[in-house]
């Protein structure tokens, strides 16, 4: 009995020595830590950076790696477009083949990168993996990219943007016009209820007055149509 007893407590403790170490081990393992965007949209031409940042509990040396892979919407294929292991080795074969730059600093555990001259035929999953040993057990995040056209919204805040040069600048002369006119009438109407007649200076001056407001109407008209012309060319 005595010894089946002293052969459980060696058990218990074996098992205990093994439970410290197996929570050691998850501890470890759960030391790297890695987030990015779940999903990122771009336009076609236009340069996208998939962000990639990770926190790891050791310090950054030369065994330090990061991984990009891509899997296309329609395929289930998966292929290595980025490594880095103290220089970048972005791929040289295949859809990102001379296309994908490093922007990253692992100093500042930041492991980033950008896709020029994207194309709807880029869209699908990315993934980052990140090991810095001893520290290379972690989570992969998926980033899912969508890239489109620039079309119908854009279109639309050009033409916002194009209507408030055109009809302010018109508005806010029509209104200034109008208040002249206004002053006019009110002025003339004054002096002919006081039977005042008007010298042959003050019709020239309304003359050269009302010649003036027809060159002002004649150039405000003018530059909405070369505003429109080029609005024309635009699209």
């Amino acid at each position: 009995m005595q010894q089946s007893g002293a052969a459980g407590c060696r058990g218990c403790a074996l098992f205990s020595l093994l439970g410290v170490l197996f929570f050691q081990g998850i501890y470890i393992v759960l030391s790297l830590e890695i987030n990015a965007d779940a999903n990122v949209r771009g336009y076609v031409g236009e340069k996208i950076k998939l962000k990639c940042t990770f926190k790891s509990t050791s310090d950054v040396t030369n065994k330090l790696t990061i991984d990009w892979t891509y899997r296309p919407s329609s395929s289930s294929r998966t292929e290595s477009i980025f490594h880095y292991q103290s220089f970048e080795y972005p791929t040289t074969a295949g859809t990102f083949r001379d296309r994908i730059s490093w922007v990253g600093n692992v100093y500042k555990g930041d492991a980033s990168i950008s896709i020029r001259n994207p194309t709807i035929k880029d869209n699908g999953t990315f993934s980052c993996a990140v090991k810095n040993p001893p520290d290379v057990h972690h989570n992969i995040p998926l980033t899912e990219l969508t890239v489109t056209e620039r079309g119908y919204g854009t279109m639309l805040s050009s033409v916002a943007l194009l209507s408030i040069l055109v009809f302010i600048p018109s508005a806010v002369v029509a209104v200034l016009l109008l208040v002249r006119m206004w002053r006019k009438a009110a002025g003339l109407k004054k002096r002919s209820k006081s039977g005042y007649k008007k010298s042959s200076i003050e019709v020239s001056d309304d003359t050269d007055q009302e010649a003036e407001d027809e060159c002002v109407t004649r150039l405000c008209v003018r530059c909405a149509e070369c505003l429109d012309s080029d609005y024309e060319e635009t699209y």
